[in-house]
């Protein structure tokens, strides 16, 4: 039997969930719908579950301009590009630092799990952070990136 890669393994979910956040920012676009409107909703006889007016801000940064799902939607591409990497970035320390994706994949849960149709995405990319947290504490390397170091102009 093989030993398990994790950050191969990670590096393949944060992908699919990339993907599921830039297909969700795009639904997002047309059918705004902020995900927890329900807590402390008012239930309005002709008009069903209102939203509670604290959240005011998720209203307007979600429903009425949708600023998260562009936002996500850009994070989405940043995480795409650095995963199934494009040339500029291969070779490069960022597209070494497993360390960077963490963070990447945590601020797209963040921001997927507020709009209704990312929440699966958030649950991938946290899934793949945690994955790639258990490949930094195994202290994985990148061969891929170890083979380019140094090597970022040349194909």
């Amino acid at each position: 039997m093989g030993k398990l890669i994790w950050h191969e393994l990670s590096r393949y979910i944060s992908l699919t969930a990339s993907v599921y956040a830039v297909w969700a920012s795009f639904w997002g676009f047309f059918f705004r719908k902020f995900f927890w409107d329900f807590i402390g909703g008012i239930l309005r006889s002709p008009g069903g579950l209102q939203p509670s007016p604290k959240f005011a801000l998720f209203i307007n940064v979600i429903v009425k301009y949708p600023i998260v799902q562009i936002g996500t939607m850009a994070l989405g591409f940043t995480i795409i590009a650095l995963e199934y990497p494009i040339p500029i970035f291969k070779g490069t320390a960022i597209f070494r630092s497993i360390a960077l994706r963490v963070v990447l994949l945590i601020m797209q849960a963040a921001g997927t799990v507020l709009f209704y149709q990312g929440t699966n995405a958030a649950l991938w990319s946290l899934i793949a952070a945690m994955l790639y947290i258990r490949a930094l504490t195994l202290r994985e390397r990148m061969e891929e990136a170890i083979k380019h170091k140094g090597r970022a102009g040349q194909a």
